[in-house]
């Protein structure tokens, strides 16, 4: 066994490139800036109740004057967020307009309190704000709606995973439940409706719970600063609009690149396990999804796995996806699996990719690993640091002390990143800087340490929606209307 160490890879931004998504909108302005772009001006709709809404507007123009940063020893931290405007480094202006703004009567929210069944109160909670948002979708031309939360319906599921978990801007999967999560509904009921949704909780625009209580420890969740608050809700919305903030350098001699996520999700019913992938299509980060099929548990290793039919259907659709974008098939294609792989998966997948003519495929199974390097001092071991355990077997610290930061920015121990290069055409030291550079890529949060590469980020979400979807009903392809 031996370690080495992979630079902090840098993000391509309009004008430069930087290591942090904020200094690189901030200096450079987003990628596309200087290019013809729908979030040039994105119409906004609001769904809440009169206070929540009206909340919301004010935090919206607030936030577009900008905010300081927050004090503290690690400026680069807690940078300020410059605004949001025709003359910010965003270069772009939000319209919201009154008729766009529609508000839940809370004498129909405290209906809602006679309620004691927990999934039925998701349902009802879900159809109180959909009656909304089908209004703004069909009778105005919003592009993005916000659903802003109202404190009064946040009390009633707070036992629901809209707080205990869920959120716009939280990386991976959802806790394991099988009851009903309030985010997870309303973004698969409103997916009809053709808008991508943007969920902000009471805590995010500065509101106060509408009554306090006590919660277990290990749900308890340490609010942001305002300034960084801001920055992950309007890139997200930038992206929803169809921006592109970043993406990843790319030399002119490399090959073209089709990433492909899957993951695994269990049905609401709890009795199938699908398989859920998402596509980040280059370094451009356009993500398109595909529903793949019941999985099945293997009896030797107990993970879940693809019947090679399903895992030859995954390739062929990405790849045939990525042409319908490009106008031509990659040269190279990378699967980032959250399982291994096995021998009919593996042939199954790389026959898929020689159908089309793709011969450079890379197979990658991507987990968590209880491995733990230690590292003198108080902080633990930087970003970057990699345990090379066997030829074809690594251990990446995804998350870990940063350099920039002068810190280590997470609060707890950090989990490093397991990557078993099953099938490659490329070097593994290659493949392990990209997966690296591949968590940088979450636009729904300007974090740069994620711990795992977005086509599995992506493909996680995507599952957490498409559980509450029926097999037979039709689900949008943009990865924006599931983060």
């Amino acid at each position: 066994m031996k370690t080495s160490y992979i630079r902090e890879p840098e993000l391509e931004f309009c004008d430069g490139r930087h290591v942090d998504v904020r200094f690189g909108i901030m200096n450079y302005g987003p990628f596309d800036r200087d290019q013809p772009s729908p979030a040039k001006t994105i119409r906004l709709g609001v769904v809440g109740n009169a206070e929540s809404t009206e909340a919301v507007a004010h935090w919206l123009e607030h936030c577009a004057g900008g905010i300081a940063r927050k004090d503290s020893r690690q400026p680069n931290l807690f940078p300020r967020f410059p605004g949001f405007g025709e003359d910010s480094p965003f270069g772009s202006t939000l319209l919201l307009e009154p008729r766009a703004q529609r508000s839940i009567r809370n004498s129909d929210i405290l209906q809602l309190s006679k309620i004691a069944d927990h999934d039925r109160l998701v349902e009802e909670s879900v159809g109180l704000m959909l009656s909304e948002v089908r209004f703004i979708a069909k009778e105005t031309n919003a592009e993005v709606l916000i659903c802003a939360v109202p404190g009064e319906m946040l009390d009633l599921l707070r036992d629901s995973d809209v707080e205990a978990g869920g959120s716009d801007t939280q990386e991976g999967p959802h806790p394991e439940t099988h009851r009903l999560d309030f985010r997870s509904v309303l973004k698969a009921r409103a997916m009809k409706y053709g808008k991508p949704i943007q969920i902000i909780l009471p805590a995010t625009y500065g509101a106060r719970a509408k009554r306090k209580r006590k919660r277990p420890r290990q749900q308890m969740r340490i609010l942001q600063d305002e300034a960084t608050r801001a920055w992950n809700f309007f890139v997200a919305l930038y992206y929803k609009r169809g921006g592109i903030p970043w993406r990843l350098p790319r030399d002119v001699a490399a090959l073209t690149t089709c990433y492909v996520g899957i993951a695994f999700y269990r049905a609401v019913d709890d009795e199938r396990l699908d398989t859920a992938v998402a596509q980040v299509f280059d370094e451009r980060g356009h993500g398109l999804v595909v529903r793949g099929g019941a999985a099945v548990i293997d009896k030797e290793d107990r993970t879940p796995h693809l019947p090679a039919a399903d895992a030859r259907h995954i390739i062929l659709t990405a790849l045939r996806l990525y042409r319908e974008e490009h106008k031509a098939y990659p040269a190279r294609i990378v699967v980032h699996k959250s399982s291994g792989f096995t021998q009919d998966e593996r042939e199954a997948c790389i026959a898929a990719a020689g159908e089309i003519g793709v011969e450079n495929i890379n197979l990658l199974c991507c987990r968590r690993s209880l491995t733990r390097l230690f590292r003198r001092g108080a902080y633990p071991p930087l970003r970057g640091t990699v345990l090379h355990v066997e030829q074809n077997r690594h251990i990446l610290y995804s998350k870990g002390s940063v350099d920039f930061f002068e810190t280590y920015p997470g609060m707890y121990v950090p989990l490093p990143l397991e990557i078993e290069v099953d099938t490659s055409e490329d070097a593994p030291n290659m493949l392990i800087r990209e997966t690296l550079a591949l968590t940088k890529m979450n636009w729904n949060s300007t974090q740069f340490d994620h711990s795992e590469p977005i086509p599995l980020i992506a493909a996680h979400q995507v599952g957490e929606i498409l559980k509450n979807l029926s097999g037979d009903e039709s689900v949008e392809p943009r990865y924006s209307f599931y983060m």
